[in-house]
């Protein structure tokens, strides 16, 4: 009787793991042993198809887009025609309803038209023509007996309101010249205050404006020597280091030992990391001239930054002696407009003067005597 062994779930999936791994490795095989995939690292069919996969995805966005663009004029046109039919039937309407209210509706046709007629203040007449009017009735209230009795009552009152206006007038001139001349008095004393503080103000301008030059420069001196100090110290660091880094090569385990067992099995370009012991005189060789090119670059471009360095001081310098040639041309120009202005305010105190001579001498000369004021309520009339 034959004895056929039975496959456990676990051996199946025993088998089947197995067989992924084989799987695998069958792939990391073909990925390896491909140079030109192992060494790029590219996968051109990949790359190929997510191309023709974009391709036709743009080509579908397209034709979309362009379905899309075409429905959205059509619907414009549409839009448009409609609006155009609205706006017609609109206008048409209000067509006909300004000619229904030209025909049917007149102003002039209403009951009420005598309410609000504008031209009805110049159809009607005044509500008192003449005294002996037939249309001035008892109830009418437009004429009355004995019209204005208190006639020499109101006049007494105006000559009594003229003559306290007078001596009001004559009250308030003797105040107004009073006053005018203490405002003359004050202005001149500001005009004094004003023209000595702008001398200190100008004063004190110009020593904050020397002393911020003076501390400007020194700033600037000590921040040149801070800056030439730290280019010194950083350049004998670079070259500390660069001969403690030739030092340590030259003196170097690595460099004495023998360079041919560096050489791995799998081919002479490949290099075995285990037993590298050093480079060849070649190497060796092409890093002394790098280092060597190196040198000189940092050399040529310490003499660059020195350059550009001087450069920036005389531009600096430049614009300093700019904005001092600059504040001292606004200077002489506030100068002369202060001057202006003094000048002004003299010709414009000079025109005052005159001004008030001419009032106190030739306008306000007719000063009201006794006479003048006896001459009223004389008689009855």
């Amino acid at each position: 009787m034959l004895n056929f062994q039975l496959a456990l779930p676990k051996d199946l999936k025993e088998a089947a793991r197995i067989e992924r791994a084989r799987q695998y490795e069958e792939e990391r095989k073909a990925r390896i042993f491909n140079p030109r995939q192992r060494l790029i690292g590219v996968d051109c069919e990949g790359l190929s198809k997510q191309i023709e996969e974009k391709k036709i995805c743009e080509e579908e966005e397209s034709k979309v887009e362009q379905a899309f663009n075409q429905k959205l004029m059509r619907d414009s046109e549409i839009a448009r025609r409609l609006q155009r039919q609205v706006e017609e039937n609109k206008r048409r309407l209000n067509e006909e309803i300004n000619e229904f209210r030209a025909q049917y509706q007149r102003a002039q046709d209403r009951r009420e038209f005598d309410l609000y007629d504008p031209d009805g203040l110049k159809k009607s007449l005044p509500a008192r023509l003449m005294d002996d009017d037939p249309r001035l009735s008892i109830s009418s209230a437009q004429k009355f007996e004995g019209e204005d009795l208190t006639t020499e009552a109101r006049r007494k009152v105006q000559r009594e309101q003229q003559r306290a206006w007078l001596e009001q007038q004559m009250l308030e001139r003797c105040r107004a010249q009073e006053e005018q001349r203490r405002a003359e008095a004050a202005y001149q004393e500001a005009l004094v205050a004003q023209d000595l503080r702008a001398a200190q103000l100008d004063a004190l301008e110009r020593d904050c404006r020397r002393q911020l030059e003076q501390a400007t420069s020194r700033f600037n001196q000590a921040l040149a020597a801070e800056q030439e100090t730290e280019r010194k110290m950083q350049e004998m660091r670079d070259m500390e280091d660069k001969q403690a880094e030739i030092y340590n090569a030259m003196t170097s385990d690595l460099l004495t030992e023998n360079p041919n067992l560096r050489s791995s099995n799998l081919g002479t370009h490949r290099i075995n990391t285990a037993f590298y012991k050093g480079m060849t005189d070649a190497e060796r060789e092409e890093i002394r001239q790098y280092n060597l090119r190196k040198i000189q670059e940092n050399k040529m471009r310490e003499q660059e930054d020195a350059t550009r360095e001087a450069d920036w001081v005389k531009i600096t310098n430049g614009i300093a002696k700019t904005v001092t040639l600059k504040d001292q041309e606004i200077m002489k120009k506030q100068k002369e407009i202060d001057k202006e202005v003094r000048e002004q305010n003299r010709i414009l105190q000079s025109e005052q003067k005159r001004q008030l001579e001419y009032l106190d001498k030739v306008v306000y000369t007719n000063t009201p005597t006794a006479a003048y004021f006896q001459q009223f309520n004389t008689t009855s009339r």
